[in-house]
Parts: C-alpha cells; structure tokens; sequence
C-alpha cells in the first residue's frame, strides 16, 4: 500500500505593474517563480497581474494571503511616484508603512561609496511595513521584504531571481512533483475516451495532453505528473498500453 503524502504547501504571484498589462513588458518572472517553486516541492496555483493601482493590489494581495500559504509579488518597490507596491501591501495588513532602518542604512552606504545623494526618491526604496524583514538584493542592494506570508520583491528579472534565490531556502517545501511524457501518434480527438478513463483509475496523477502537429498529421504528447512515484508507474504503464492497443487496431 502506498503511504499517504503530505500535501505540498501552495503559493500564489501577484505580478504588478501597468506595464505588464500593456504589453510593454513580457514578463519573465512568472515562469521562473513557477520553475523553481516545481522543484521546490510548492505549488504554484494562482498568478494575477494587476496594474499601478492601489485598491486592485490590496484586493488582489488579502485575497491571495488568505487563500495560500505564500504568495509572492513582483514589481512597484522602485524610488518612483508609481512605486505603490509598500504603501499597498502596508495598507492590506492595516500596518503603518515606515522607512525601515536597516534598509536605509544599506541604501544610504550604497549611495555614498558611488559618490550619489541619497534623494528623497531614493529613500522611497526603503519603506516597509511596519515589522517587516528584509529580502537581500544583491543585485542594487534595495531590498525587497517579507510581512506575514508575503514575499515583496522587484519586478527587474535578474533582481527578482536573486531575492528568490535567498527566500526559497527558507521556505518549507513538499515532495517534488515528477513527470514522465509518452510519445502518442494519435489526435487528441482519438485518445480522448480512453485517456479519460485512464485519469479516473489513477487519481493521484495528473495527465496532460499536448497537441502536435508537423504540418501532414497530428499527434500528442502525454504528460504525467504525480508526486508519488508507484502511481507515476501505473498510470504510466496504463498509457502506454493504451497508445500500443491502438497503433495495433489502426
């Protein structure tokens, strides 16, 4: 008998920023948070972009905190006007937002060892709620933070992958999920029938099928994911069977 797993702990994204949702920006950060929380053991489960606004961001964080064990942002932490992301997040866990210390301190350092001033709009990189912790930047040393079971990071990729990169071992994370993929000649149309019967006799995997085709005929890739290993197996061996049954019949 197979033992019972634990369940993976889930995670959310808010991506934010009115660039995003105007298609200046492609954002990158959403499939690297996805790739690496995988392998992590942690379950990705939601991402929701949001623009420059306020109310959208505090709406869209309390409903993803709620709902998910973290949930990580991307983008607004910047020393411009429409850097909202810490007066948001602040706003969301009813906490005052403040210029936290430590992060000053970085940042006043960082500015005097290049010979810059530390301007009011720089200093606009150190604000935090009120007992949050700091995510290292080692990228422009301006910090991202931690408040409760958010992660507040920049929206720049190479900075973004580097706070991760310090976030993600401090993070509990869950058996890794494992995949196995079955090469099918066959339209998803054909398979359809049989591939579903297949999903309702190993519940504990997940089967994808992804259309082909190359231009004369069509064909599927079938995907397999499961975090237990014996159901992988079988529901494997269960597709595979199915694939030989009816390249034999055709």
């Amino acid at each position: 008998m197979t033992e019972a797993l634990q369940p993976a702990p889930t995670a959310a994204m808010l991506a934010i920023g009115d660039e995003l949702l105007s298609g200046r920006t492609k954002d990158r950060n959403i499939a690297h948070l996805a790739g690496v929380l995988t392998l992590a053991g942690i379950d990705l489960k939601e991402v929701r972009i949001v623009a420059d606004d306020e109310r959208a961001i505090i709406e869209a964080l309390n409903a993803l905190r709620d709902r998910y064990d973290h949930v990580f942002t991307s983008g607004g932490i910047g020393p411009t006007h429409d850097d909202i992301t810490a007066e948001a997040v602040a706003k969301a866990f009813a906490l005052p937002l403040i210029q936290h210390p430590e992060a000053m301190d970085r940042l006043a350092r960082h500015y005097a060892a290049r010979e810059l001033p530390f301007t009011e709009a720089r200093m606009r990189m150190a604000r935090t709620p009120e007992g949050a912790s700091l995510i290292d930047n080692p990228v422009s040393v301006a910090p991202g933070f931690q408040i409760g079971n958010v992660f507040v990071m920049a929206g720049v990729p190479s900075i973004f992958v580097a706070m991760l990169d310090n976030v993600l071992p401090t993070l509990p994370g869950g058996p890794v999920m494992e995949s196995a993929s079955v090469a099918c000649p066959f339209g998803e149309g054909d398979i359809g029938g049989p591939l579903s019967q297949i999903q309702k006799q190993h519940p504990a995997v997940a089967i994808g099928s992804y259309p082909r085709f190359d231009g004369q005929r069509y064909s599927t890739e079938l995907v397999i994911r499961s975090r237990d290993a014996q159901a992988l197996a079988g529901a494997r061996e269960a597709v595979e069977a199915m694939v030989a049954e009816m390249a034999a019949k055709s």
